[in-house]
């Protein structure tokens, strides 16, 4: 029998990006189960705080900026301990989020199981003990079970304002699309190390893409990630034509990278915050993983997707987050993994 729906409820997750999109699903179908006048409030970092601030599903996000430290943490755990909620929801399960749960004293707190002691057999042991295929996804919807509560199957969403849509559409204008076959677009980028397909490779692929499908290709990423996206198009204008390449790297917010990634056919990522985003956007994607695995839970989610990973390694995950470099030396994860298979993928969507 579920147990009586709250009528507040509070979900945290302070980071990082994919982790945050991924949780769209479970914000969803929380409002769906407990009703519009039920409230449904979220906490997450300042800096991630643009991917929920805008959702139709929420009552208050309350932002913690980590800048403030602990004294910030402490500050932002007493005004929600004055709400006094029935439900809170741990899906970050982080010494801050324990920090924060605890100090709700809610009648109720469930927290996500994380798989991380199968995560550790896999990482340490390569023994594989996970035993379902669970994305991260529905591994936070498996958290509020108990309530009734179930995934709906719709995917990942965002909620981009009215003004940046406008905005990024006219930039979009000006690019003279409708003159290309198809736009794809090309997310070079991601924090770590290991998760990085070889930018080279990224620009061999774009220029091919350019030229026999006469397309239009744009790159996003962060502003770490500049010098990547503008090597790969200055080779792509080099093979092709300035006109057939766009860097936005740094240049646009994750909202507005989410609504530009609206205009692409299909997008070529890393496994990154920018390919939940074009997950987000119901986007068509390729996905190259290197040091991470599918297991993890963190592939593109609710979209049609092909993932690229090289299997033949005994090494591999080393890590289930991705490292500044590869612990064997040889990086074999991403550098056996050539333009030609990528190139396949891209070409079976287009």
């Amino acid at each position: 029998m579920a147990l009586t729906l709250p009528n507040k409820t509070l979900v945290l997750r302070l980071s990082s990006i994919g982790d945050i999109i991924l949780s769209s699903p479970l914000i969803r179908v929380l409002r769906k189960s407990v009703g519009n006048a039920a409230r449904v409030d979220f906490v997450v970092r300042k800096e991630y705080a643009e991917l929920v601030r805008y959702s139709h599903h929420l009552s208050i996000v309350y932002e913690y900026d980590i800048a403030t430290g602990y004294k910030g943490l402490q500050e932002l755990a007493r005004q929600l301990r004055t709400e006094k909620y029935d439900l809170v929801v741990d899906i970050h399960d982080s010494i801050r989020t324990k920090l924060l749960r605890a100090a709700c004293k809610a009648n109720d707190v469930v927290v996500m199981d994380k798989r991380k002691f199968e995560r550790w057999l896999l990482v340490n042991l390569k023994r594989n003990a996970y035993n379902d295929n669970l994305t991260v996804a529905e591994r936070y919807i498996e958290t509020v079970e108990e309530y009734g509560i179930k995934d709906d199957d719709k995917g990942l969403e965002i909620f981009i304002p009215d003004s940046i849509l406008f905005e990024i559409s006219g930039k979009m204008g000006k690019l003279k699309l409708n003159q290309f076959e198809k736009v794809i677009g090309i997310c070079p980028g991601s924090k770590h190390f290991t998760k990085r397909w070889q930018k080279e490779k990224f620009a061999e692929v774009g220029a091919r893409i350019a030229k026999e499908f006469n397309a239009k290709i744009l790159l996003f990423g962060g502003e770490g990630e500049q010098a990547d996206c503008t090597f790969v198009r200055d080779e792509i204008a080099r093979r092709v034509s300035e006109q057939s390449v766009s860097n936005f790297a740094g240049e646009f917010s994750l909202l507005e990278s989410a609504a530009a990634l609206e205009f692409c056919d299909v997008v070529v990522t890393n496994d990154s915050g920018l390919m939940h985003l074009a997950a987000a956007k119901q986007k068509k994607i390729v996905a190259i993983f290197g040091s991470t695995v599918k297991e993890f839970g963190f592939t593109p989610y609710g979209t049609d997707a092909v993932v690229i990973e090289n299997n033949n390694l005994d090494c591999r995950p080393c890590t289930h987050i991705g490292k500044k470099d590869c612990p064997k030396g040889h990086f074999k994860c991403m550098e056996e993994i050539g333009a030609e298979e990528v190139y396949a993928a891209v070409k079976k969507f287009l």
